[in-house]
This record gives structure tokens, C-alpha cells and sequence, in this order.
């Protein structure tokens, strides 16, 4: 089975506030030298995916710059390998993609072109770590025409961010709301979805012919009685951060070890590699329960953080429950408490930021705290 993969990298992410102002949310930095987007595209190779075409809309100079050629991810190659596909004009069409739909639809040339008899469609905006081989034969063995990923999730509040499944005995989805106030079920829908390729080609055909440009109300609802579209239910770690509470969650959970090793372990995640020396420490700095980077200077204090790569953090200076990005600095005796700080900024000396766990304080990009 040759399988094309698509991630869906396009999202604007207004949720996640300044955070999201200069990059997509696929480009977000995660667990201290990742993106997002590291997270699907290395799942998709470790699971045989050798064609992977990234859409991208929003800002994608950040996700473009740290894919490259796809070298890190072996999908620099001369068949296959990887493409990045962006909006572009032509006499029939002047705009953005205008969904989900439209943009898979804008790109048929890949589909067309693969030498690939399945597609496997996946945001580049959620955290987890997965061989899709176990999803293919599920697929296989149900003799499905489509199969998406779903998730248990018990807090209501969280459930309500997604799309909740149906299903009856035998897995089979019988019913679909997209983020309901009131979920009938507590299956979560992944936005992770493996089909035949010319089926898709022929639904995203008859949903463009009507104007329909959304993947699950122009594709999924109007089939679910006619195409047999199964559940395949994920057990590991997932979250999609999609709002700035998810973003800072993720990375908080990455300093719990078990969570750590589910996502990380035997380095099966890959990403953009840079030249750096090694942390240093300095003085008598203190680094607990926290991931530091390459590149990083250490002599103040860091409790439960998130620190990436080529951080100053000065003596006196004291980081705790917080998510320092590349390049910033933490002055002498500055206080940084439950707050995201996003790439080149500099705390000065003697400040103090303090959010709380429920809403941190957040730093655009290479802002100048005083």
C-alpha cells in the first residue's frame, strides 16, 4: 500500500494570540527545539509515507524556513519527498483557499501525480506520536472507504475545541457534530482521516461542484450513511494547540517523564538541526524538573520550564512554570512566573512577569520587557 500524506498547515490560530501573529500554528516551537508540525510529518515517515505535501495559507515563512527540503526527515529524494503547497492565482481563482475541501482541491496535481493508492490527511497542529500502520490495517481489515482517528476525552469543556464522533457496536460512525455545546459522545475526532485516493479525488470533485469547501460538512456528513466511514480509537497522548491554555499544556506535560518518553523517547520525532554547543551552566545555577536546550546559558534559577535552544538566563534571574523561546534572555534578578516568553526578547533586569497556570502571561516576539 502506497500512501500520499497531506498535512493541513494553514491555520491562522487567532486563539493563540501574539503567539501566532508572525507564524502559523503549525510553525509553533514545542518542548524545546520542535515545531508542531515536527510531530505529524515525522509520524507520517516512521510510518513508510514517502510523498508528503504540506498546505499551507497563514504566514508560512516560519513552517517553509524550518522544513527546508525536508532533509532532516529523509524526504529530500528524487521520487517523492516533500512539497509545500501554497495558495496561488490563476484566471479561475483569486482567492485563499476557502476551507478544507479547497485546499486539497487546489492541489489535485499531487494527488493525481503520486504513484500512491491511499491518502492520509492530518492537521500539523497536534502533539502526539504514532505508527499509522496499525490505522492502515484497522482500515483494511473493516474494508472501510474512510477511517478517522478519534480520542476519548472526559473534560467537556476540551471536547467542546472538537469534532465529536458517533459510532455504533461495530465502530462504524453514525453521527458527527462539529465542536457541539452539548457532545453526545466523548469521542473526540483527531482530524486524522485515511482514504482511498481516487475516492477523494471524486468527493472533493462533487463537494467543489456545489460550493462546498468544508471536509467534514461537504465530504463526511452527507456520506455517512452511503460510505462506510469507521472510528479508529488513539490511546496515547494527544492534544491540539489550537488556544493558548493547549499550547501551554502541552508543554507543561512534556516535563511529566512518561509523557516525555511517549513523545520523545528513542528520538522518533525529527526537526530542523542547528550547530550548538552544549548547555552551560554557570555559577550556582539551579535546573529543576525542566528541558533546556542546546545553546542555552544557565547561572540563575529554572523550575518547571520549557527552555529552547540559545537562551540567556543571568545570574540572580529566576524562571519558573514557564515556556522560554530561542534567542531570548533573562536578565540578572528578573522574575518570570507561569508566563510564555516567544523568541528574542529580553527581560531586563529587575522585572517581573506573573501569570497563573489558567492564563500565563504572554510576550510577542522579540519584545523588550522593562
Amino acid at each position: 500500500m502506497r500512501i500520499l500524506g497531506l498535512v493541513l498547515a494553514g491555520g491562522k490560530g487567532d486563539r493563540l494570540e501574539a503567539l501566532t501573529a508572525k507564524r502559523t500554528i503549525a510553525a509553533m516551537p514545542v518542548g524545546g527545539k520542535f515545531r508542531a508540525v515536527d510531530f505529524v510529518l515525522s509520524n507520517m515517515v516512521n510510518s513508510g509515507i514517502e510523498t508528503v505535501g504540506i498546505i499551507t495559507q497563514f504566514n508560512p515563512r516560519s513552517l517553509a524556513d524550518h522544513l527546508g527540503s525536508g532533509k532532516e526527515w529523509g524526504l529530500d529524494r528524487k521520487e517523492g519527498g516533500l512539497f509545500i503547497l501554497q495558495p496561488y492565482i490563476t484566471d479561475t481563482h483569486k482567492s485563499w483557499y476557502r476551507g478544507t475541501v479547497d485546499a486539497i482541491y487546489q492541489n489535485l496535481t499531487i494527488l493525481k501525480r503520486s504513484n500512491t493508492s491511499h491518502a492520509l490527511i492530518a492537521s500539523g497542529e497536534h502533539i502526539y506520536r504514532m505508527n499509522y500502520e496499525s490505522l492502515f490495517k484497522y482500515h483494511k481489515e473493516k474494508n472501510a472507504n474512510i477511517t478517522i482517528m478519534c480520542k476519548k476525552v472526559n473534560d467537556k469543556a476540551r471536547l467542546r475545541r472538537f469534532g465529536v464522533i458517533e459510532i455504533d457496536d461495530n465502530k462504524r460512525i453514525i453521527g458527527f457534530e462539529e465542536k457541539p455545546r452539548s457532545p453526545r459522545t466523548d469521542l473526540a475526532s483527531m482530524g486524522v482521516y485515511f482514504i482511498e485516493k481516487d475516492l477523494l479525488i471524486s468527493l472533493l470533485s462533487d463537494a467543489i461542484s456545489i460550493n462546498g469547501y468544508d471536509l467534514v460538512r461537504n465530504i463526511l456528513l452527507p456520506h455517512i450513511s452511503d460510505l462506510k466511514i469507521y472510528a479508529y480509537e488513539f490511546k496515547g497522548f494527544w492534544e491540539s494547540i489550537n488556544t493558548v491554555k493547549s499550547y501551554y499544556n502541552v508543554n507543561m506535560e512534556m516535563l511529566n517523564p512518561r509523557v516525555r518518553h511517549e513523545l520523545l523517547g528513542d528520538g522518533g520525532i525529527y526537526t530542523k538541526s542547528k550547530d550548538l554547543a552544549p548547555v552551560k551552566f554557570v555559577g550556582e545555577p539551579m535546573a529543576e524538573n525542566s528541558i533546556i536546550a542546546e545553546g542555552s546559558i544557565i547561572a540563575g534559577k529554572v523550575k518547571n520550564s520549557i527552555i529552547f535552544r540559545s537562551v540567556d538566563i543571568k545570574a540572580g534571574a529566576y524562571v519558573e512554570n514557564s515556556i522560554v523561546m530561542e534567542g531570548s534572555r533573562i536578565e540578572k534578578r528578573a522574575k518570570v512566573v507561569n508566563a510564555i516568553i516567544d523568541k528574542n526578547c529580553i527581560i531586563t533586569e529587575r522585572s517581573t512577569l506573573h501569570g497563573t497556570e489558567y492564563k500565563p502571561v504572554i510576550v510577542g516576539k522579540s519584545t523588550v520587557v522593562t
